[in-house]
C-alpha cells in the first residue's frame, strides 16, 4: 500500500500557520508529501524546506487573486496538488495548512486504509474532529462547528476539492462514500495571538468578499476580538506532540468568560440533544456515510 500527503500553504510565516506541524504530523504515514506552495512574500518555502525531509516535494504556484467568491481558490489550490501525486499510489492523505494529525491515530489510521484498499465502494475516509477557539486549552463544542470531514481520498481524479476546500466531491456534484478512519484531526485554525488572527481573517475574508465588505466588517482593527463565540469547552486530551513546542509559546488569554454559553434557541436545542443523546439534528454532512 502506498499512500501521498497533500496540501497547499501560501504566506505561512504571516499569517501563523502551523504548516510545519500539520506536514510533520502526517509524514509517518505517508510515502511523499506534496506541498502546493503558493507565491509568498515572507519566507515560506525556507519554512518548508526547514522540515528537511526527502518525502516532501513542493511544487510551486500562483494562486488566481480574482477569486473572490466562495473560497474557491482554496479548492483550486488543493486539486494543483492532488492532480500532481502520481498513478502508483493507493490512497491520499490531505491535511490544511492549520490541522494536525495527532500520532496516537496513525497505527488505526493505516489499518483503515489497508481494510478498504481493495474495496472500490469506499471513496474515502473520514475523520473526527476537535476544533480549538481561542487558546489550546478549550474547542468548540456547538453544533456549528463540522463534526466530522473527508481527509482520505482514493487516487481518482474524477474526485474534487469542494468550494472552499473542507471536502470533496466527484466532478459531477456526487457526495463521496466514506468509512470511518477511527481517527481524529486538530483543527487550530482559530488559534492565534489577537494580531495575527487579525492579519489572517483580513486576508481569508477577501478570498469571500470584497474589500469594501472587509474593511467596512473589520475596520481599521489589528487585534482579533475572540469574545465572539457561541459556546466552548475545556480541551482535557493531549496535542499532539508536534505541537509541544508552539504551545509552549502561547502567552495569550481569552479575554472573556470561556464558560458563557451565547445560543439561541435552535442552537440550544441541537446542543442539548449532542451533549444528552449524541444527537445531531440539522448536520450538514458533504459525504455519504457507509455503514
Amino acid at each position: 500500500m502506498k499512500v501521498c500527503g497533500f496540501t497547499f500553504i501560501r504566506n505561512a510565516v504571516k499569517f501563523d500557520y502551523p504548516i510545519v506541524e500539520a506536514i510533520t504530523s502526517i509524514l509517518p504515514v505517508c510515502d511523499e508529501v506534496v506541498v502546493a506552495l503558493g507565491n509568498s512574500d515572507d519566507g515560506t518555502e525556507e519554512l518548508i524546506a526547514s522540515i528537511n525531509s526527502p518525502k516532501i516535494r513542493i511544487i510551486p504556484t500562483v494562486w488566481d487573486d480574482s477569486l473572490r467568491e466562495g473560497g474557491a481558490v482554496l479548492a483550486q489550490e488543493t486539486n494543483k496538488a492532488f492532480d500532481s501525486i502520481a498513478a502508483e499510489y493507493d490512497w491520499c492523505f490531505y491535511i490544511q495548512g492549520d490541522e494536525v494529525f495527532p500520532e496516537q491515530f496513525q497505527k488505526p489510521l493505516l489499518a483503515s486504509m489497508e481494510q478498504w484498499k481493495d474495496d472500490k465502494g469506499v471513496d474515502g475516509l473520514l475523520f473526527d474532529y476537535l476544533h480549538f477557539y481561542g487558546t489550546y486549552d478549550f474547542i468548540g463544542d456547538s453544533p456549528n462547528w463540522y463534526r466530522r470531514e473527508i481527509r482520505v481520498v482514493r487516487l481518482n481524479k474524477n474526485i474534487r476539492s469542494y468550494k472552499d476546500a473542507q471536502g470533496f466531491r466527484f466532478t459531477n456534484g456526487e457526495k463521496l462514500k466514506v468509512k470511518l478512519a477511527n481517527a481524529n484531526m486538530h483543527h487550530y485554525g482559530w488559534v492565534r495571538t489577537p494580531k495575527a488572527m487579525m492579519e489572517k481573517s483580513k486576508a481569508f475574508n477577501k478570498l469571500w468578499h470584497s474589500d469594501d465588505w472587509v474593511k467596512e466588517k473589520l475596520g481599521d482593527e489589528d487585534i482579533f476580538n475572540f469574545n465572539d463565540f457561541d459556546s466552548l469547552a475545556p480541551f482535557k486530551g493531549k496535542h499532539p506532540r508536534v505541537m509541544e513546542s508552539r504551545i509552549a509559546q502561547a502567552n495569550w488569554q481569552l479575554q472573556s468568560d470561556p464558560t458563557k454559553k451565547k445560543m439561541k434557541p435552535k442552537q440550544w436545542l441541537r446542543y442539548l440533544l449532542k451533549q444528552w443523546f449524541g444527537i445531531y439534528i440539522f448536520e450538514y454532512k458533504n459525504y455519504i456515510l457507509l455503514k
